[in-house]
């Protein structure tokens, strides 16, 4: 059985002499104590050594993607010539199956090689002649270099790892920049109070106070430079009454001391938001103009990189910078959020509590495509973007205006749009309207108008039907008699009562006496 062990110096091909000893794989590590065991297990067959770095690389980085290189293609080509029937014993099972196909021979990989590859490792230097130690070291060191400069690829037209440093030490600088105004402003608070309330800038407060230092010395320096004149005027009319208590020299240097920091960190970090904006224009010019330099960088920041940004879908990316939220919400199955880093973008800004939702759903997906276009595109113009940015714009403009509906691609849709017409009508109140009575739910109304029209309205109706049955001829009038009395028999009982000047009463028929008589009973029972 062949081995073939990979070096940073060249190939090595060794023979294994016994294999009897490989049986066992827990014992194979003591016959590689010493360099003399390990020549009694294997021997040294063939060493192909590499030129230079460069042919050292080329083979390193063919072995670590699994493929077959041309100088290790020509030493087993070479070796199967010979001994075609020996099997090679290999450390990588992906390269034996690209060897058994390149170069049939068959390869083998399991327990008992890898043992074996690591025995040999162990006593490389015994094994191999003509290798000294130092020279070994220098090699490996260089291969590792040159492997890990390849691995990085560094590429000076889009360097994002540029950007994401940059970012994340603008935010350090922020932080900073605010814990230390902040203990200016309390430290030199207590000499002078009225400061602080009247200069609300943090830079000008800094620079004012180290120019000055005691406030005292208001009176006699000139602020020009520094603040406009009214403020100048104030400022120095509240040094002259201030509260404030009296501070030493001593603290007054520290405080100073702590104005220079701030102003110098204010200068250097106004100097990296100048670095960082060209950069990102440079690498990512579309999403710098779709959601701006910061928001982009702390989306590429956030992602590591901007190809890895590129990979994340319209959805992923806004709510980017909210996972926590996110799984809050899925977890309690309560709503997602809307937006995560893009809530900060000018775009979102500017649109209502109501259609920030909408926009930042849209934003997202035209700055997804910006993305892409900027990490795998080729055009390092900034068109797309621009664009986009102007049909966001106007869609935005159109959800709060309010005034254009929005359109879907249906007939019936675009047919009511087209009859849409705009009406400047100014209607005037109309007091025609008002009513002093309580207002009655509809249903108690429609009962008690019902009950009116029981006790009163229905008595005058049946007593003008009366009177017309008077001018009647008798055969009409027994016709309309009739059904009259079936339907409400409390009426009859004011006819009754009534003494009517009317032939007609004389010749009703005896039915209806029957029934009058029992209605005269009825209020007499009551």
């Amino acid at each position: 059985m062949l081995v073939l062990f990979e070096t940073a110096a060249g190939y090595a091909i060794f023979k294994v002499v016994d294999e009897r000893k490989l049986q066992e794989v827990d014992s194979i590590w003591k016959e590689f104590e010493t360099p003399e065991k390990a020549n009694k297990v294997v021997k040294l067959k063939h060493f192909e050594k590499f030129q230079d770095t460069t042919e050292a690389l080329a083979a390193s980085t063919a072995l670590v993607e699994g493929k077959l290189g041309k100088k290790l293609k020509k030493v087993l080509k070479k070796i199967a010539a010979k001994e075609a029937h020996e099997q090679l014993a290999i450390a990588d099972a992906k390269l034996g199956g690209v060897i058994k196909d390149k170069v049939n021979l068959s390869c083998v990989h399991n327990a008992v090689v890898t043992e074996l590859m690591r025995g040999i490792r162990t006593q490389m230097e015994g094994l191999i002649t003509g290798l000294q130690p130092r020279e070994m070291a220098a090699m490996s060191l260089g291969l590792a270099h040159s492997l890990s400069r390849y691995k990085l690829k560094f590429s000076p037209d889009k360097v994002d790892t540029m950007i994401v440093q940059a970012i994340s030490l603008l935010d350090d600088l922020d932080k900073e920049l605010n814990n230390y105004i902040m203990r200016c402003r309390e430290w030199y608070g207590w000499h002078f109070p009225e400061l602080g309330k009247i200069l609300t800038d943090n830079l000008t407060f800094c620079k004012c106070v180290r120019q000055v230092g005691d406030r005292t010395n208001f009176a006699t320096f000139d602020l020009s430079g520094i603040l406009p004149e009214e403020i100048e005027v104030e400022v120095k009319a509240a040094a002259e009454i201030s509260m404030g208590t009296e501070v030493s020299e001593e603290d007054t240097s520290n405080i100073l001391h702590l104005c220079d920091q701030v102003i110098e960190i204010s200068e250097y970090r106004a100097q990296l938001y100048d670095y960082l904006k060209n950069r990102m224009m440079a690498i990512a010019p579309n999403l710098t103009i779709m959601v701006g330099e910061l928001v982009g960088a702390r989306l590429i920041a956030h992602a590591g990189s901007l190809l890895n940004l590129a990979k994340h879908p319209a959805s992923t990316v806004q709510i980017l910078g909210a996972e926590k939220a996110l799984f809050r919400a899925l977890k309690t199955r309560k709503d997602t959020p809307k937006y995560g880093l893009i809530y900060h973008a000018s775009l979102v800004g500017q649109s209502s509590a109501k259609n920030k939702g909408k926009i930042s759903r849209m934003l997202a997906s035209k700055t997804a495509l910006a993305i892409r276009y900027d990490a795998l595109g080729e055009d390092t113009n900034a068109e797309m973007g621009v664009e986009n940015r102007a049909k966001l714009e106007l869609r935005l403009r159109r959800l709060e205006d309010k005034s254009i509906k929005r359109i879907s691609g249906t007939g019936k849709a675009l047919a009511r749009a087209e009859k849409y017409q705009f009406k400047s009508e100014v209607k005037t109140y109309d007091p025609s309207g008002d009513s002093t009575l309580p207002s009655v739910p509809r249903k108690r109304k429609f009962e008690e108008v019902e009950a009116a029209e029981e006790e009163q309205p229905v008595f005058k109706e049946k007593k003008a039907k009366k009177a017309k049955i008077a001018e009647l001829p008798e055969e009409e009038e027994h016709a309309e008699e009739l059904p009259v009395k079936k339907k409400k028999k409390k009426v009859k009982v004011e006819v009754v009562e009534e003494e009517e000047p009317s032939t007609s009463v004389a010749i009703e028929p005896p039915k209806k006496k029957k029934k009058k008589k029992k209605i005269k009973e009825e209020p007499t029972e009551d």
